[in-house]
C-alpha cells in the first residue's frame, strides 16, 4: 500500500514538474487553453455522476437523483447556490422518507 500512495506522489510531483517545464508558447496555444478550461468541468461533472448514479459497483436510481433534479432545475432558473444546495438535501430527505 505504502508503494503505491508514494508512486503516487512521485507521479503527481513530475506531472506537476513536466506542466512547470512547459514553455509559455505551448500554454498560450487556444487548444490548450480551452482543455484547461474543461477538464475541471468534466471532472467535477464524472464525480458528480459517480456519486449520484452509483452504489458500491451498481447503478441505482434513488433520492440523490432527485436531489440532483431539484438542484439541475434550481441552477438554471438562476437561484443562489444556498438556495440549490440546502433544497437538494431537502428534496433528497424528503424522498428518503417517502
Amino acid at each position: 500500500m505504502w508503494t503505491a500512495i508514494l508512486l503516487a506522489g512521485v507521479g503527481c510531483y513530475l506531472l506537476k514538474l513536466a506542466g512547470l517545464s512547459l514553455p509559455e508558447r505551448v500554454l498560450a496555444h487556444p487548444t490548450v487553453e480551452r482543455v484547461a478550461d474543461l477538464i475541471p468541468v468534466a471532472l467535477l461533472a464524472a464525480l458528480v455522476a459517480v456519486q449520484a448514479f452509483s452504489d458500491g459497483p451498481t447503478l441505482t436510481l434513488d433520492a440523490r437523483a432527485l436531489g440532483l433534479g431539484f438542484a439541475f432545475v434550481a441552477l438554471m432558473l438562476r437561484a443562489p447556490f444556498l438556495v440549490v444546495v440546502v433544497g437538494a438535501a431537502v428534496v433528497a430527505a424528503l424522498a428518503r422518507l417517502a
